[in-house]
């Protein structure tokens, strides 16, 4: 356990004199325990058996009774001193047994202490835990040869205990600092729990504002000081762990850069007089953020209903009920106007006040107009839809506001990360061949990208960066699916980096109304990103691809046609984000791997049990079906469904059924119109 190696098997007979000593040992405690004996004699006998069984947490827990059975506020001092001091020695014995014993651990903390309840210097015990930690990392140095020996430089209980000493201390955390550089710098760069240490001071100084610890400085001396780990043994995660954590502070805003919004500044939103009377309004920002609603989002328009409008946050996290990326709210029209000729709203949306997930209020203003044009027409299919043809090439001078992200006031802080940057990207390019090195080299080349400004250089590093992810799928097979996964993000950033090469992918489906459509089939996707620049997407095919999940789909809200189908999609709660697609009208999802039996997520059943085979009122949901229900459930427009080539359960009579009473506006279900 905790790596630590298993001694040899004794001879049978002595593990069973062993065995015999504890057991009489353990028979004399516990009657000593339950009759509450606290003599010399009873506690040593109990120090005995914590010699042998560290693990003996009923021990550690009478000597706590005898301990204050002993001593009270009016006991000598000299007599408290005595009896701590042979609780720790007692502690010692035991560490020495197993350095990793949670119950020794916490009954030295807990001696401790009852120590400074009556003593206020602690020092001699911060002293020897300086010491007892260096030498285990010096015996555990030496002996790097022999894995199997190193017991104790990974010993966390010794770090968590050591910051317990620190606080009662009052040590300052710029002399901890210099104790984790100590034993960095002179005993060996592979000491995990002492960069752990390390970021937890440095987080804790520059929050505080510390002299000589402002971010810019810190973390630029904080990058140089670990690449003198990272270049000497590229091999050793520890340092690249800590690497990439300065990273992430580097790359870390308080506030947001941008938001994309749909509809975009500029843009035109055709409604007809068939549809159910709203639209949704929808605001994308990169990074999570709350109190968007009435007051801190205002709407300046001719369209009647918008001065309550409910904004709600869009994921797939049951936890993120007040921060999101995604907010969404249904802005309505008035259905029940006659359509005799085309009216024109303009409608202007003004943001501020919204509150980052770093908890910095976005005070400054800003505001996007777009034009809503109330239209004779049909928006929903009158047959069934195909994904072969029907299809009309896009015009590129269709391309205009068609990725929307607006730039927001940066902090004072940004011009200096973007240096910093650049600067790590140089030092990786001259680093030996890595997985590490091209990792977080693909890494790095990606946040640059996001910074970017300029449209003329913007999507020159993506080329760099497929390559790289190529060559750690060839140079790491072990997590070749993270790598997959990581060139799937890049490929659909490039993409969509500029609207000449997203147009390659546009098209207009002229059997509803020239919807916009989106053509990334056969790209081998294995995730889907970059979805903040689809968000005016309506018709969406991802068909022959290697998608697992649908996760991230829940923030396009537009979309009313998907193809999903020839994919590795399991299973049905895969699927869960198609549920906030309230306009989904079309879903094919035939010839993936989807099962009836043994779903994946079992989380989703905390609330709401299969067990119980009961859905809403009034409707009994056989419990194979129980995944499928809870998606198709919020469905309720869907008029054309597809799920050939999975489980056979779903192509049965009975699941036919199901589907109808679920979804009751279906129309078409695997290619074959239903009758009434």
């Amino acid at each position: 356990m905790h790596g630590r190696q298993r001694n040899e098997a004794s001879k049978p007979e002595e593990t069973a004199a062993k065995a015999l000593e504890l057991r009489s040992l353990q028979s004399q405690f516990m009657s000593n325990h339950h009759q509450k004996i606290y003599t010399q004699e009873a506690i040593q006998l109990s120090a005995k058996l914590l010699g042998i069984n560290p693990e003996s947490y009923t021990a550690w827990n009478y000597r706590k009774l005898a301990l204050e059975s002993r001593i009270d506020e009016d006991s000598d001092p000299s007599l408290v001193d005595s009896i701590i001091d042979e609780e720790l020695r007692v502690v010692q014995n035991a560490l020495k047994r197993n350095p990793k014993s949670y119950g020794a651990w916490y009954h030295r903390k807990w001696v401790l202490s009852k120590k400074g309840h009556y003593y206020s210097s602690l020092e001699k015990e911060l002293q020897l835990l300086n010491d007892y930690q260096k030498q285990c990392l010096v015996n555990d140095y030496q002996k790097q040869d022999d894995p199997k020996k190193q017991d104790n430089a990974r010993n966390f209980h010794a770090w968590n205990y050591r910051r317990f000493v620190v606080e009662l201390t009052e040590t300052s955390e710029e002399d901890e600092l210099q104790y984790t550089t100590d034993m960095i710098s002179d005993i060996s760069f592979s000491i995990y729990s002492a960069w752990h240490y390390r970021s937890v001071l440095v987080s804790s100084l520059v929050a505080k504002k510390a002299d000589g610890f402002m971010p810019k400085e810190t973390i630029r001396r904080e990058l140089d000081y670990v690449h003198n780990a990272i270049f000497t043994d590229e091999v050793e995660q520890s340092g690249w762990f800590y690497y990439l954590w300065l990273l992430d502070q580097t790359l870390k805003m308080e506030t947001p850069l941008r938001f994309s919004s749909w509809p975009s500044d500029g843009s035109i939103i055709t409604t007809f007089c068939s549809e159910s009377g709203s639209f949704p309004l929808i605001l994308y920002f990169d990074q999570a953020v709350s109190g968007v609603n009435s007051s801190t989002v205002t709407i300046d328009s001719e369209l009647q209903g918008h001065e309550d409008l409910v904004w709600e946050p869009v994921s797939d996290n049951k936890n993120s009920q007040v921060d999101s990326c995604v907010w969404v709210a249904h802005l309505k029209f008035d259905s029940g106007e006659p359509c005799f000729s085309r009216n024109e709203y303009k409608v202007k949306v003004s943001l501020g006040g919204i509150v980052s997930s770093m908890g910095c209020n976005l005070s400054t203003p800003y505001e996007f107009v777009f034009t809503v044009l109330h239209t004779v027409g049909e928006s929903s299919q009158q047959g069934i839809v195909s994904w072969t043809d029907g299809f009309d090439n896009w015009d590129d001078a269709q391309s205009k506001d068609l990725i929307s992200l607006i730039a927001l006031n940066a902090d004072a802080g940004f011009e200096w990360r973007k240096n910093a940057i650049k600067i790590e990207i140089d030092h990786l390019r001259n680093l030996p061949d890595s997985k590490f090195g091209k990792l977080i080299l693909a890494r790095l080349l990606m946040a640059e990208e996001t910074m970017i400004s300029d449209d003329a250089v913007k999507g020159f590093h993506y080329t760099e960066i497929l390559q790289l992810y190529n060559d750690l799928i060839a140079l790491d097979s072990w997590h070749a699916q993270y790598y997959k996964d990581e060139h799937s993000v890049a490929l659909l950033h490039k993409v969509t980096s500029s609207t000449k090469s997203m147009s390659r992918h546009l098209f207009r489906y002229r059997k509803m109304n020239n919807i916009v459509c989106l053509r990334l089939n056969n790209l081998t996707l294995s995730r889907i990103a970059a979805v903040e620049k689809l968000l005016f997407v309506q018709m969406l095919d991802l068909s022959h691809n290697a998608l697992h999940s649908a996760e991230g789909l829940e923030a396009m809200q537009f979309l009313c046609c998907i193809n999903l189908s020839h994919n590795r999609i399991r299973s049905f709660s895969a699927l869960d984000s198609l549920r906030h697609l309230k306009q989904l009208r079309v879903l094919d999802i035939s010839h993936n791997h989807i099962r009836g039996e043994n779903p994946v997520d079992t989380t989703r059943y905390l609330c709401s049990s299969p067990l119980s085979n009961s859905g809403e009122v009034g409707r009994e949901v056989p419990c194979k079906y129980w995944d499928a229900y809870l998606v198709l459930r919020d469905l309720m427009e869907m008029k054309q469904f597809d799920i050939r080539g999975n489980d056979l359960i779903f192509s049965g009579e009975e699941f036919s059924s199901f589907v109808r009473q679920v979804v009751p506006k279906l129309v078409w279900l695997d290619g074959h119109k239903l009758t009434n």
